[in-house]
């Protein structure tokens, strides 16, 4: 699967938790979260580099504004990705025969670790309770 398929196929399937998706589906997506989550930041903090640097004139305050514009993008995109994050994740686990429940390790100290082995371990080979295996 490639890069723009996964970002499709995870967007189409944008709050879909049943089902499974392969460890390359789970990674170009995540990687396609990293790059956005990237981009969306440098928006806000480059306008806020300007307002600095513009100083407490109407340059200064029209960048601060956008600044804040910026930071509330920031917060739309994070809200908005992390549905669809969770869905490839909960479907990433299913491959591996396990439960998209144990993502709620995301919130024990260090249970990230575990969670990125499980990610990273190749699914179960032909069909399992959560579906046929992905392609």
């Amino acid at each position: 699967m490639s890069f723009g398929q996964a970002v499709r196929t995870c967007l189409n399937k944008y709050a879909t938790f049943d089902g499974r998706a392969s460890r390359a589906e789970f990674w170009w997506f995540y990687l396609f979260t990293i790059i956005v989550t990237f981009v969306v930041y440098l928006i806000p903090f480059a306008f806020g580099l300007i307002a600095s640097a513009a100083g407490d004139n109407v340059l200064g305050t029209i960048f601060s504004i956008l600044a804040v514009i910026g930071f509330i993008l920031v917060f739309v995109v994070a809200i908005g990705l992390i549905i669809p994050t969770l869905a490839v994740g909960c479907r990433r686990l299913h491959d591996r025969g396990q439960s998209g429940w144990l993502q709620l390790l995301l919130v024990v100290p260090c249970g990230n670790i575990v969670l990125i082995i499980f990610w990273i371990m190749e699914g179960t080979p032909g069909e399992n309770a959560y579906g046929p295996q992905p392609a």
